[in-house]
């Protein structure tokens, strides 16, 4: 008996997560069904691919080698069941996609409603990640497709879909509120500014402009999401960096905040789809594209 597709899927669960209790979730299974399988798939190979320690789980060298091998076979998997999905009548079927938390809640509502107007047939399954997991899971095939910024992707097929500028906010007492219109860089000197936590690709976006405004990533908080890292600018905490269509979409119904948008060719985020090279069904992903480039359009 050799490895199942469902042992691979839950070695590469083990490898994203470093527990088998998150694995398990993430595959909607128990923790003992999971140690099991992968029991039998070390048997099967007679070598040790998981490290089982009290603080986690941690995959041995034979085991990462393993990992690795599993992420391009599911993903080559993943291909094939996608070919079979693909129709002459256009968008149908469920494809998968994955979201930066920063775009999903503000571009998706509108374009989902659209879209099903249009393909009924079509379900979109949709889960938001941070950047590095994006990328993770498209690779080990989770994913057909992620909503995400090209750059750091760069290994895989993508469409621009919006540009979207950079603004600041700022408590209605703070300095930068007694004006009106588009911000300087320079202003933001010496000020904190709030992001979001590790592993997020806007994160490493607002340190490149806090370098370059001679300003500083503050130490005392990182948002989980665009909402807390606005409220906490709300109390004082230091100056939010967000994204237009957050700003246009949200942030702007917020009467306790200043929004200006920031003047530098750097404070600047385009908005990416993104698909394995190799997907059977790049053409209609750039189809769905189009759909996404034109709501994105409207709302900005």
């Amino acid at each position: 008996m050799r490895p199942t597709l469902r042992q691979l899927q839950y070695l590469v669960a083990i490898a994203d997560t470093g527990r088998f209790v998150e694995a398990a979730k993430r595959l909607h299974v128990s923790q003992p069904s999971l140690s099991t399988q992968l029991a039998e798939m070390e048997a099967e190979l007679s070598c040790a691919l998981v490290e089982r320690g009290r603080h986690g789980a941690f995959l041995t060298p034979i085991g990462e080698e393993v990992a690795r091998r599993a992420r391009f076979i599911l993903s080559e998997v993943e291909d094939m069941k996608a070919v079979t999905r693909e129709t002459a009548s256009g968008l149908a079927g469920r494809i998968r996609l994955g979201v930066l938390p920063s775009v999903g809640p503000y571009l998706l509502p509108t374009a989902t409603k659209r879209l099903h107007h249009q393909f009924p047939e079509l379900r979109l399954s949709v889960r938001e990640e941070r950047t590095v997991d994006l990328e993770a899971h498209l690779a080990s095939g989770q994913f057909d497709i992620i909503m995400s910024t090209a750059h750091n992707h760069s290994a895989y097929a993508s469409t621009p879909l919006f540009e979207e500028d950079l603004w600041i906010c700022a408590a209605s007492d703070d300095p930068l509120a007694k004006g009106k219109g588009p911000l300087a860089l320079t202003n933001l000197k010496d000020r904190p500014l709030l992001t979001l936590g590790p592993g997020h690709g806007f994160s490493q976006l607002i340190g490149e402009l806090a370098r370059k405004a001679g300003a500083y990533i503050s130490e005392e908080y990182q948002g989980t999401s665009l909402d807390a890292t606005r409220q906490m600018a709300v109390m004082g905490a230091g100056i939010a960096v967000l994204p237009s269509l957050y700003v246009k979409i949200e942030a702007q119904r917020d009467s306790e905040i200043t929004l200006r948008p920031i003047s530098d060719p750097m404070a600047k985020r385009k908005i990416s789809l993104i698909w394995r090279q190799k997907s059977p069904l790049g053409e209609k992903f750039e189809a769905l594209a189009g759909h996404f480039r034109e709501t994105a359009g409207a709302l900005l």
